[in-house]
């Protein structure tokens, strides 16, 4: 019970790593607020809640800021206080060359993947500053390094140094700031795909690119589980985690991106 009467948010609560986080912190006490833009939040919420679990689902689209802002004066008003903050927004758009992008699809690939966290740890800073004590857990990618997804890996490498620096710039405060940094996962197909378009037979070679390459990458030559990438952010969001700050954690088999 890690997380006996402590206040967690969630952000990408509705399916994948941050559906898994949600499931295995409730079963550990933890008080949740599930956000997310997708109407699958409350399903989710809905079936906690059954199991015991107290829990809050708020819809908010996390890429834009005031929207962000919104939903963490929600959490806080809702419970008073906010414990954990896990920024789990994010994911590749398209794969392909960094040739074949498109500006706007450029501006789209950022926007997702790292202004939901910029904005989640800005708009709960101020909480937990009051507080004196939270930890925040943000989920980058070892695709810091890798093909067909430059514009995702210049996301995830802005929420590495963010990680970095905002650990630096509020030590003292008792706020830990922390990243785990995730490799190729299996994970069910998404409800609602980040890509709406159907993809062609080039886009499935350069796709089939970017799997075999995370495979390569790897010193274990395959993909993580959902429970794998949940137990390393749920250590790093608990007080077995007290001693570290700053720290970029590879979960990728041996791949440090």
């Amino acid at each position: 019970m890690r997380f006996h009467n402590k206040v967690m948010v969630i952000t990408g609560a509705a399916q994948g790593i941050g559906r898994q986080v949600a499931e295995q912190a409730v079963k550990e006490g933890a008080r949740l607020v599930l956000i997310d833009r997708a109407r699958y939040v409350h399903e989710l919420a809905h079936n906690l809640r059954q199991q015991g679990g107290d829990v809050l689902a708020i819809e908010a689209d996390l890429e834009q800021w005031q929207s962000t802002e919104q939903a963490m004066s929600e959490a806080h008003l809702h419970f008073g206080v906010i414990d954990v903050l896990v920024n789990n927004v994010g994911g590749t758009i398209w794969a392909r060359p960094f040739a074949e992008y498109q500006a706007e699809q450029i501006e789209a690939e950022i926007r997702r993947s790292l202004f939901p966290t910029l904005w989640g740890c800005r708009a709960v800073l101020p909480y937990m500053l009051t507080q004196q004590r939270g930890a925040i857990v943000n989920v980058s990618s070892v695709a810091t390094r890798g093909v067909n997804r430059v514009p995702y890996s210049a996301a995830k490498g802005g929420v590495n140094a963010l990680t970095q620096s905002l650990a630096m710039e509020y030590t003292g405060s008792g706020i830990r700031i922390n990243a785990t940094a995730p490799g190729g996962t299996d994970a069910p197909a998404r409800l609602t795909p980040r890509n709406q378009e159907q993809p062609g037979p080039q886009e499935q070679e350069w796709y089939q690119q970017v799997v075999d390459q995370t495979k390569e990458s790897s010193l274990m030559h395959r993909y993580g589980t959902l429970a794998e990438q949940a137990n390393a952010i749920l250590f790093l969001a608990s007080d077995e985690a007290s001693y570290i700050t700053g720290t970029i954690l590879p979960v990728g088999g041996g791949d440090l991106g």
